[in-house]
């Protein structure tokens, strides 16, 4: 068991700068060490201690990390990756895996060879709300379930200069982006679908690559309805489930992202508890009992993912997020988009 893993932080925008250094920092047994930012020195404002390099070779040329963590734009994230791989490091991608699923299983396949570890950051499978609505159905609350809907909705109608998400090219757009983080809980509860039904757009009169989407994943007696926009001003339920004995209804976003936008980390008092107007509304019948009143959200945990990681590179623990369920999250996307053009329900066919 190595006592401390050294962390290369390749990137240090939005994604490296609020999803992974603090929690990173905030883990027992990771040390940040490198970070690579290729034209300013952001990081050592906050973290003093850790060196920063101007390019991903230099961080690969040192032997002493352990873990190279990867939150550039989507267009390098296998170039990257791959070169961590083959320079023997263990690898975390921030999500989207990939451009493609076949670029997703190349990056599997050489893992393998390599006998290193690869992962992909989905955060949100820590969600306080996602872990309620899982906890939920593990004890059959709501009876059988028959629909499940999850919004990832936003509010920006104007452009927004410099960001990469939002221009035309592989790897951008919200599917990608926000899709990627509702695909993966959906395949967390239920697995991969039978089929897929999509519709993506571009609503907005400026936009240049899909910001709103809904997909209908196809299981036997379930429909999963996935959708995200960025024309929504007045959000309707984060998560509604109907089921054979009740419903459960979620207003509101996990706090755990606001709260490191403000400089809060894991750990810090209250982390992740949401506050009780938030609390979703479950109603259905137990027994002879009816039950109809606020669910107490499980506090949400972002920093569970890397004490996971920790773990499994320890050889302590599985990796829960498993870089198979990440290229066919990104399958999966392939198939929506396929849907779309079509206008067609398209059978799910994994690798």
């Amino acid at each position: 068991m190595a006592e401390v893993i050294n962390v290369g932080l390749v990137g240090y925008g939005l994604a490296g700068r609020v999803f992974h250094a603090p929690v990173i920092q905030s883990v027992p047994g990771l040390r940040l060490k490198k970070v690579v930012e290729r034209h300013a020195d952001e990081s050592s404002k906050r973290y003093p201690e850790v060196e920063v390099v101007r390019n991903v070779a230099a961080l690969l040329k040192d032997d002493e990390i352990d873990l190279v963590v990867i939150t550039t734009p989507n267009t390098s994230h296998f170039e990257n990756a791959r070169d961590a791989l083959l320079a023997g490091k263990h690898v975390v991608v921030e999500k989207p895996f990939t451009n493609t699923s076949a670029e997703a299983l190349k990056l599997i396949d050489l893992a393998k060879q390599q006998n290193r570890m690869i992962s992909v950051h989905q955060n949100r499978r820590w969600d306080g709300d996602f872990q309620t609505v899982k906890r939920l159905l593990d004890q059959k609350l709501l009876g059988r379930l028959v629909e499940y809907e999850s919004h990832f909705d936003r509010f920006r109608n104007t452009r927004q200069p410099g960001a990469w998400r939002e221009e035309d090219g592989p790897g951008t757009g919200i599917l990608f982006d926000l899709g990627s983080h509702l695909i993966d809980q959906a395949q967390v509860l239920f697995g991969l679908p039978q089929s897929i039904t999509a519709d993506i757009r571009i609503q907005r009169d400026f936009a240049r690559t899909p910001d709103n989407f809904e997909l209908i994943l196809h299981y036997e007696g379930l429909k999963v309805t996935l959708k995200a926009g960025m024309l929504v001003r007045e959000p309707g339920p984060r998560f509604i489930l109907h089921g054979t004995e009740g419903s459960f209804v979620k207003y509101g976003l996990d706090v755990q992202e606001d709260a490191l936008k403000q400089g809060v980390t894991p750990g810090a008092p209250r982390w992740g508890e949401e506050p009780e107007e938030l609390w979703g509304t479950l109603k259905t019948q137990i027994g002879e009992l009816h039950m109809d009143g606020r669910i107490e959200t499980i506090p949400g945990s972002y920093q569970s993912y890397y004490e996971n990681l920790v773990k499994a590179i320890n050889g302590e623990a599985e990796l829960i997020v498993k870089p198979e369920e990440a290229m066919n999250t990104i399958r999966i996307i392939e198939l929506a988009m396929e849907s779309s053009q079509k206008r067609a329900t398209i059978p799910c066919s994994a690798h």
